[in-house]
């Protein structure tokens, strides 16, 4: 399961369930990936009448649009927040879906100004490797200090094979704590279904940005 697909599946849930004013920031520059799933969900709505139907219904009860999918990049990802919010909207929580790669000055002072950042970590050595490298950075030069807003990193499994041994994820656990990171409990199954976009066959839908996800 991707990053954007998380952002995605939190987002739409808060909102369209929840009932919290949500606003998505679109850092992934130059795919900007849900700014073209939001252009791909609108044009599904409209071209089928259940969809057309379902999103009526549910606007109808919701009193107001779909959330704002704002396009930007990861240098200027918290300028793009700011100009939302002076412009007169009140959003309970803001996402930021950023690049795989974040290693340069500008990306690293946005996400000092977040309040709190989630890692997606695999049981992939490397992948694993490169994951707690990227978090012992920031937990060092971001969370830790006092002159920056970002008020913590949260780490949790991602794409877990119940096949695998679980002893295997008893000692990355292990690790994680010697090395002081904070991990959730919660485990992401490694499952095709978060991968499902609105279809014409009616299928359960798990990633949208106009409907929550269908529950199995």
């Amino acid at each position: 399961v991707g990053k954007t697909t998380f952002t995605v599946l939190a987002a739409s849930y808060l909102y369209y369930l929840k009932g919290y004013n949500v606003a998505v920031v679109d850092c992934d520059y130059p795919q900007h990936s849900i700014a073209g799933m939001r252009k791909r969900d609108a044009e599904q709505v409209g071209a089928d009448e259940d969809y057309k139907r379902m999103a009526y219904e549910q606007f109808t009860r919701l009193g107001k649009k779909a959330y704002p999918v704002l396009c930007s990049s990861p240098e200027k990802a918290i300028a793009t927040a700011d100009g939302y919010i002076a412009a007169g909207h009140v959003p309970d929580i803001v996402f930021f879906d950023l690049p795989g790669t974040v290693n340069s000055e500008g990306v690293i002072n946005s996400l000092a100004g977040m309040d709190y950042i989630f890692t997606p970590i695999s049981a992939d050595k490397v992948v694993l490797e490169s994951s707690l490298s990227f978090a012992m950075a920031i937990q060092k030069l971001l969370v830790k200090n006092e002159a920056c807003r970002l008020a913590g990193l949260y780490l949790f499994w991602n794409m877990v094979d119940g096949r695998e041994k679980t002893d295997l994820y008893t000692a990355y656990d292990k690790t994680i704590k010697e090395l002081e990171l904070p991990l959730m409990k919660t485990f992401i199954p490694d499952t095709k279904r978060y991968k499902k976009e609105l279809v014409a066959d009616k299928k359960a839908v798990f990633r949208s940005t106009l409907f929550p996800a269908s529950r199995p």
